[in-house]
């Protein structure tokens, strides 16, 4: 990957469950946990597919086949490994994020306690 690309938001969030899942990373599984990283917000089964074809195309990830199972009808599945590459672009995307929250965080004149979701009040001011 180049210096010069960056991971989208949604390959974080595909790269991360990839992360969490380990030897449990196929189709399904990483978009229920894309699912539950995004919400409220909703991800379509086809995106995470399309994603895991972009981030293998760049060499973060790699795939192989699984033994055919019996509960899937004799089929594969295709299980997903974050690469050393797919690693380091989270830890630096991961870093980004960070740096990006302390700075919102000092803006706010709040200190940061945890990564928590932890929410302004927000009171726009509306024209008259």
């Amino acid at each position: 990957m180049a210096k010069s690309d960056s991971l989208g938001q949604f390959e974080q969030l595909v790269l991360t469950a990839i992360l969490h899942l380990k030897d449990d990373a196929y189709g399904v599984t990483i978009h229920a946990k894309v699912e539950e990283l995004a919400r409220p917000k909703a991800a379509s089964l086809g995106a995470v597919y399309v994603t895991l074809d972009r981030l293998e195309d760049k060499g973060l990830i790699s795939s192989r086949l699984s033994d055919p199972t019996p509960e899937r009808g004799g089929r594969s599945k295709r299980c997903y490994k974050l690469e050393a590459l797919g690693e380091r672009a989270l830890q630096e995307s991961a870093a980004t994020a960070r740096r990006v929250w302390e700075a919102v965080a000092e803006e706010w004149g709040k200190e940061i306690e945890a990564w928590g979701p932890r929410r302004p009040k927000w009171n726009p001011v509306r024209p008259k």
